[in-house]
C-alpha cells in the first residue's frame, strides 16, 4: 500500500537545551535519505497518541530540565518478518511541557521553548511558525546486538537522517515501541540560542548542545 509522505515544516520535537549523559549514546546523524515506499503487503499499525510520548532532558550550565512531548498522529508499517519498512510520525509542538519545574517557572520556560514570548519567537521552537515535528522511518538494521531504527527528522526548516536503538514487542493487534535514550545536537537544526560551539564567548550562559531524547510508542493494527 503506497503512503503518501508529508512534507512538514517540522518540529520543535525537541527542546532546547541538552545534556551530556554516560547512560545515551549520541545518535548518528547524516544528510536525509530517501524514503522507500512500503510493499503491498505491509501491516499497518496506527499510534495511540494517548499512550505514546517523546521524553527529553536538556541542560545548561546551572543544571539540567526534563519534559516531554505528544504525537498528533502516526503509523509504523510491518513486513512479513514483522520488521519494520515504513512509518511517519507528526509531533504536536504545542505539547511542549517541563516536568521539574512548577507555576511562574514552569509556564515561563514553556513558553520561551515554544516561542510564544514576543521577541525570542527565534530562540528555540516558534510554534505559530513551525506547530508540527516529523520523523519518517527510512530504514532498519540490526548492529552490535541492538536493532536500529533510522529516519529524517525535520527540526524548524531543517532535516537530517538519525538512527537509535530500539525495542519493539507485539501482543495481538497491539504493537509496542521504545527507544532507549539518545542524543542528538540541536545545532545540527540551527537551534543555535546560546550554544558555546556557535558563540564560543558566550561564558556563563552557555545552553548544551546536546538532546536526550527517549520516544515511547503504542500502536494498534489498523
Amino acid at each position: 500500500m503506497k503512503k503518501n509522505i508529508l512534507k512538514l515544516t517540522f518540529l520543535s520535537l525537541f527542546t532546547v537545551f541538552a545534556i551530556s549523559c554516560g547512560d545515551s549514546k549520541k545518535s548518528e546523524t547524516t544528510d536525509a535519505k530517501d524514503v522507500e515506499e512500503t510493499t503491498s503487503d505491509a501491516i499497518t499499525y496506527t499510534a495511540d497518541v494517548d499512550g505514546s510520548q517523546i521524553e527529553w532532558e536538556a541542560g545548561k550550565l546551572t543544571g539540567n530540565h526534563t519534559g516531554y512531548l505528544n504525537l498528533a498522529k502516526g503509523y509504523v508499517a510491518l513486513n512479513e518478518n514483522n520488521e519494520i519498512e515504513g512509518g511517519e510520525f507528526v509531533i504536536d509542538m504545542s505539547t511542549i511541557t517541563v516536568t521539574d519545574l512548577e507555576g511562574e517557572q514552569k509556564a515561563n520556560l514553556e513558553a520561551h521553548l515554544k516561542g510564544t514570548v514576543e521577541d525570542k519567537e527565534g530562540d528555540f521552537f516558534n510554534i505559530n511558525k513551525y506547530p508540527t515535528g516529523n520523523f519518517v522511518v527510512t530504514g532498519m538494521e540490526v548492529a552490535d546486538g541492538k536493532t536500529w531504527l533510522q529516519g529524517n527528522l525535520t527540526l524548524l526548516e531543517t532535516t537530517r537522517n538519525i538512527k537509535f536503538p530500539i525495542n519493539m514487542s507485539l501482543d495481538g493487534d497491539k504493537m509496542i515501541l521504545q527507544s532507549e535514550a539518545f542524543e542528538i545536537d540541536r545545532t545540527e537544526w540551527d537551534i543555535n540560542f546560546r550554544s558555546k560551539s556557535i558563540f564560543p564567548n558566550i561564558g556563563d550562559k552557555v545552553i548544551y548542545d546536546n538532546i536526550k531524547l527517549t520516544v515511547y510508542l503504542e500502536a494498534d493494527k489498523a
